[in-house]
């Protein structure tokens, strides 16, 4: 596969605050690519540099083989942007939305309407398309958001938190119109998300924090870097329960986390048993699981996605 974007050097400073530090990657033509980072790591920095919103320090940029720098109408016209905040005009029909955008871009009259067509038919509001926006659900705004980034068939399409604040059922839902317009189309994906689980469904995930890239992998590759189970523990007493774990237990790795007790050993098989023997304080609840990548992101950074980079 050829690259699609291409981040070389990368530097956002202001008044002396390095908000990026020279970061480097690349994302592959066609793949879902997870750019994950606590709040304040420099990835909205990042990625409004990468979509023209926001002159680079230093570093360059390359989208689609348009330099980010001398190309920038090139690039807006290579790129999909469905942001995080609602941004359609809710008082237009979902058909008139899409026009305005036809039109913002230029497609040319002949194609709009078969266009149009075309788009709603892949997120299914084919039958609301002469409904007003202000009619439509919150899972139904953010599908006719897709809709719009994809009509002037961009080649990357940006998904900034694209589920946020909607209810389970219908994120799940929505995640299946994006992986069919995924293997439809074959449109990369630049995907931010605070849903860890969301993020599994990328190709490769990049983490940054504190302006640094500090991995990028695959997933799985990301969760075997851990190797070995997560056991989950609480106990009536979890300040002595971690006294007694600190002085009787070697062969793991302890962590504290929402007054969880998390250890990570080689094999809980052959932990477990012993294990429970050895602590005097009473097991309140207990749970045995395989890495995921909250724990990845947790084990590189120390910090949940939520929280702020300091």
């Amino acid at each position: 596969m050829s690259s699609i974007i291409s981040v070389k050097d990368l530097t956002k400073t202001y008044k002396k605050v390095d908000a990026v530090k020279g970061i480097n990657f690349e994302v592959e033509e066609g793949e879902i690519f997870g750019f994950l980072g606590p709040n304040g790591a420099g990835k909205s920095t990042t990625i409004n540099m990468i979509c023209t919103m926001l002159k680079p320090t230093s570093g360059s940029i390359v989208i689609n083989g348009y330099d980010v720098k001398k190309s920038k109408d090139k690039v807006r016209g290579s790129i999909g942007i469905i942001f995080q905040e609602n941004t359609l005009d809710e008082k237009l029909t979902a058909y008139e939305n899409l026009m305005l955008h036809c039109r913002f871009y230029q497609v040319p009259k002949s194609e709009r309407d078969e266009r149009i067509q075309e788009v709603l038919e892949i997120v299914d509001l084919i039958d609301e398309q002469k409904q007003r926006v202000e009619t439509f659900s919150g899972g139904m705004k953010r599908r006719l958001e897709i809709a719009r980034g994809l009509l002037h068939y961009p080649r990357v399409l940006f998904l900034d938190e694209p589920t946020v604040g909607l209810d389970p059922q219908t994120r799940a839902h929505l995640w299946e119109y994006i992986l069919k317009l995924k293997e439809k189309k074959g449109i990369t994906m630049f995907l931010t998300t605070h849903y860890l689980d969301e993020a599994e469904i990328s190709d490769r995930v990049a983490i940054m924090d504190q302006g640094n890239i500090i991995a990028i992998d695959s997933p799985k590759a990301l969760k075997d870097q851990l190797g070995g189970d997560i056991i989950e523990l609480s106990t009536e007493d979890n300040d002595q329960a971690l006294k007694e774990i600190s002085e009787k237990v070697k062969e793991a790795e302890v962590t504290v986390n929402d007054d969880i007790i998390h250890l990570k050993v080689a094999s809980s098989d052959a932990f477990i048993s012993s294990f429970i023997k050895t602590l005097d304080i009473p097991i309140t609840s207990l749970n045995i699981r395989k890495p995921t990548l909250n724990d990845v992101f947790l084990a590189f950074t120390g910090r949940k996605i939520g929280q702020t980079s300091e």
